[in-house]
């Protein structure tokens, strides 16, 4: 984390989070490499496709990708939680576009490209012959039954979302320090273990109001099944950079980004977005409770609410 210290730049930052479907989730448990992988790489085409088009921000962004397999229970929950600076180098390397104020990208089009992207290299490892498959779902080998298996994943919408932006890059950096090492459970959240049960705190996010932790017994083979899910193949990277970030030339590009950040370039208008104040997923949770945000009320920058919000006391 001390050595990332020194790639923070003095600019806006965003979180981008995609998510594979419960039916992709299933067949990475058995194909953790191949699968783990193609997540990483589609997820960070989409971001480079999308940012370098001229409609959208029309530059060369960086990325730090980390890969989470669990939920709150131990569930097998595999997402890339995508850590981005609010701006990019234009083609030819010669300006630092910066991106609309708390505005990243269009999330609905990152995660229909996002599912393009990923299908595509599934299919490739299917005919590679580099997926396995077991159980219920042995008969997925052959090729037709598993495109016939993934026809109505093309067709529903997966889970991509932008997270609001950090508070700056002291911010970023005690996110990565906080989660780019975690295990899936720690020990603050053990209760107790004996030879049958162990027992730990959760989270249930099922749950919009109140106190949303509970604690979960599970016999210890259960438990211990749960946890080895969610060990990743030897030598795999769970934490990965991208674009101007990539290892081979992060030096010397954070090096010119500072020297040009002085003369940012305007962010070019997003024309998927009318509005130009950014607005919520609708999948944050809310900072008080805890659940889950609803829109109120839309109104334009510099406009007057017709609503009122209660004291925050009240929200609480």
């Amino acid at each position: 984390m001390a050595a990332r210290s020194e790639d923070l730049l003095p600019v806006e930052y965003f979180q981008v989070v995609f998510t594979l479907p419960a039916e992709i989730a299933q067949i990475a448990l058995w194909n953790k490499r191949a699968i783990y992988g193609l997540l990483f790489k589609a997820s960070a085409e989409t971001i480079a496709t999308i940012a370098a088009d001229p409609k959208r921000l029309g530059a060369c962004v960086g990325m730090t990708s980390v890969l989470h397999t669990w939920g709150s229970a131990l569930t097998h929950h595999p997402h890339i939680h995508m850590i981005v600076p609010g701006g990019g180098l234009s083609s030819d390397g010669t300006e630092w576009i910066a991106c609309k104020p708390g505005f990243f990208l269009h999330v609905r089009v990152l995660s229909r490209l996002f599912r393009r992207l990923f299908l595509e290299g599934l299919m490739a490892l299917h005919r590679t012959g580099q997926l396995k498959f077991f159980a219920d779902l042995a008969g997925l080998a052959d090729a037709s039954t598993f495109a016939e298996w993934m026809a109505p994943l093309r067709k529903v919408d997966w889970v991509v979302y932008a997270k609001p932006p950090f508070g700056g890059p002291e911010a970023v950096l005690a996110y990565l320090a906080r989660y780019t090492h975690r295990v899936a459970i720690s020990n603050h959240r053990l209760v107790s273990t004996d030879a049958g049960t162990v027992a730990f705190r959760w989270k249930d996010y099922r749950i919009k109001r109140g106190d949303r932790m509970k604690v979960m017994r599970l016999p210890t083979r259960e438990f211990i099944r749960r946890f080895l899910m969610h060990v990743l193949p030897d030598r795999f990277h769970r934490i990965r950079h991208y674009g101007f970030l990539a290892s081979a030339r992060r030096k010397d590009k954070v090096a010119q980004i500072r020297t040009l950040i002085g003369t940012a370039k305007t962010p070019k208008p997003d024309p998927t977005v009318d509005d130009p104040t950014p607005t919520l997923t609708l999948r944050e949770p809310c900072p008080e409770c805890g659940g889950l945000m609803r829109i109120v009320e839309t109104f334009r920058r510099g406009q007057v609410p017709k609503s009122r919000a209660p004291p925050r006391s009240q929200a609480a």
